[in-house]
Order: structure tokens, then C-alpha cells, then sequence
């Protein structure tokens, strides 16, 4: 399917939930499923749906729907699903850890190559058979490994001097975690997961009057 160009970032903030719905319509065996039975199941209109997936291409038919593995095979392949990614963990505290004892990422084909730390406690230690390694040979692995993907599991005062490292390394792909605003090239895209942002946004929801 040929990709329309400028599709906003709400559209493809939405992808992943349209992967993930797709993928347990296949688990339950259902072939197809129609825009408004997606649409009960998923929480967004049947329009919304139609007008989202319109972005990419002509997916369904009428009066017939979707062929639910088709669309997932398709969402996947705008996701990137199609490819292996190699990426490197820094921060082995609480975070870190528990993304890398996440064994769906790599279902869906996210390798964890390393996991570095500061903390000598927990250098030589394994997750998952990847052995904890010290910051300081950050660099170094970086420069004789491609990495896709860097993930910042670190305090904020640390955040920007490891991007740093990843930039210059060639990894475009940062996935942070760090409570700050990381200064990147244009070229490198970040998604930042704020975790007290998010929870700042369910009391604000739970405590006012916005719908």
C-alpha cells in the first residue's frame, strides 16, 4: 500500500492499538471484521477507523470489511515489523530491567544486543543471559556494533551525555525514559515516555472537568 505523505502523529499513535486489537482478532480465529465491529471492540468510531486507515491505502471493501491477517500484516509493515532492530539498554535499575525481561519485544523482532550501568552492584550481573556491562565501555561497543535503537533508562542529569553517545554512534532511534527533553540532529527520532507526565494526566482527568 502507497503511504499518503504528512500523516499526522495522532494517526500514527493509533497504529500500534490497531496492531495489537488485529492480532487478538487472529488469535480468536476471526477472518474479517467490519469498521463498526472494530470500532465496538477498539473505542474509536467506525469513521475514525476508515479515515485512519484511508491514510495508507484502500484496505477494506464494502459490505465485506476487512480481511483481518492482511490488515495486520500490513499495519505491521508500517510499523517496521518487518525487520529486526538491535538495541542497546542503558540504565539497569527498575525501568530497564523490566523492559529487559519484556519478552514480547522480541516477539515483534526488537533485539536487546547490551545493557549498561553505572552501579558496580549490578555490573557482571545477567538479564536474560545479557550480561550487565560498566558505562564506560559504552562507547566502544557502540563503535564496533550497529544498534538501531538506544533505550535511556537513566537519572535526568545523565540523559543528554548518553544520548550524546548514541548520536555519534549513528544510533537514530532513541527510546527515553529520562524525566528531560533530549537535543538531538534532525535525522534522530526520540520517544520520550515520561512516566510522571502520564500520571500528571490521570489526576488532571480524574480531579477536573475535562471530557
Amino acid at each position: 500500500m502507497e503511504r499518503k505523505k504528512n500523516i499526522s502523529m495522532a494517526v500514527i499513535k493509533r497504529l500500534p492499538k490497531y496492531h495489537r486489537y488485529l492480532n487478538e482478532l487472529l488469535r480468536n480465529d476471526v477472518d474479517r471484521i467490519s469498521s463498526k465491529e472494530l470500532s465496538e471492540r477498539i473505542g474509536f468510531t467506525a469513521s475514525q477507523i476508515r479515515q485512519d486507515l484511508n491514510c495508507f491505502g484502500d484496505f477494506g471493501q464494502q459490505g465485506y470489511g476487512y480481511n483481518v491477517r492482511e490488515l495486520s500484516n500490513e499495519i505491521g509493515h508500517i510499523l517496521g515489523l518487518t525487520k529486526e532492530y538491535y538495541v542497546v539498554i542503558v540504565g539497569a535499575g527498575n525501568i530497564g530491567q523490566a523492559i529487559a525481561n519484556y519478552i514480547n519485544f522480541q516477539k515483534l523482532g526488537f533485539n536487546i544486543k547490551a545493557i549498561f550501568d553505572i552501579n558496580p552492584k549490578l555490573i557482571g550481573l545477567k538479564i536474560r543471559d545479557i550480561e550487565i556491562m560498566d558505562i564506560d565501555y559504552l562507547d566502544d561497543y557502540l563503535k564496533d556494533n550497529k544498534i538501531d535503537i538506544g533505550v535511556l533508562c537513566v537519572p535526568a542529569k545523565s540523559a543528554q551525555s548518553i544520548c550524546d553517545k548514541f548520536v555519534k554512534n549513528g544510533v537514530n532511534g532513541l527510546w527515553n525514559f529520562a524525566p528531560v527533553d533530549l537535543i538531538v540532529p534532525e535525522e534522530v527520532v526520540v520517544e520520550n515516555v515520561h512516566l510522571s507526565e502520564s500520571l500528571l494526566t490521570l489526576t488532571c482527568l480524574l480531579n477536573g472537568d475535562i471530557k
